[in-house]
């Protein structure tokens, strides 16, 4: 996503959503995004929540770089992009975007991008242990993922 700052400097965050329960795992806010920032939020999440067996990207310059694909491959992590042109191929984080786009960065006139950091942790924190979402049972994607764990432990 892209977005300016009051200034008219023009930002950048990369969201990375778990598909799985919709929660969002590890944000980065710059002027740009290269490929090195995408590797070191990813690392992030990974540390957090344990490495996925695929990454579903869209075809931007930082997901197309050769660091990003070395990096996959040494973490033996399927890097997967989304067609060009067909967002829908995306869909759980484009809605996301989008829910993002017009509840916070519509509503809010940001000064720096440390206020922008700051606002969006505390929107992202709301998003994932208290937003109830119809498509998880009206659980939040902390609840949902609390749910499952819980159940899978009962199961065994």
């Amino acid at each position: 996503m892209s977005d300016t700052l009051y200034s008219g400097k023009r930002y950048r965050i990369l969201n990375i959503m778990d598909e799985f329960n919709r929660e969002l795992i590890e944000f980065e806010v710059g002027v740009s995004l290269p490929s090195v920032k995408v590797i070191q939020a990813l690392q992030r999440a990974i540390d957090f929540r344990g490495k996925p067996q695929s990454i579903r990207v869209d075809n931007g310059p930082e997901f197309i770089s050769h660091k990003l694909e070395m990096w996959c491959y040494i973490h033996s992590i399927e890097l997967k992009f989304i067609q060009p042109g067909c967002p829908t191929q995306n869909s759980r984080v484009e809605r996301f975007n989008g829910s993002m786009r017009r509840e916070f960065f519509d509503a809010y006139l940001f000064y720096t991008l440390n206020e922008v950091k700051i606002m969006t942790k505390e929107w992202i924190d709301d998003y994932n242990n208290d937003r109830p979402h119809v498509v998880l049972g009206k659980l939040s994607p902390i609840e949902y993922l609390d749910k499952y764990n819980l159940e899978m432990n009962y199961s065994v």
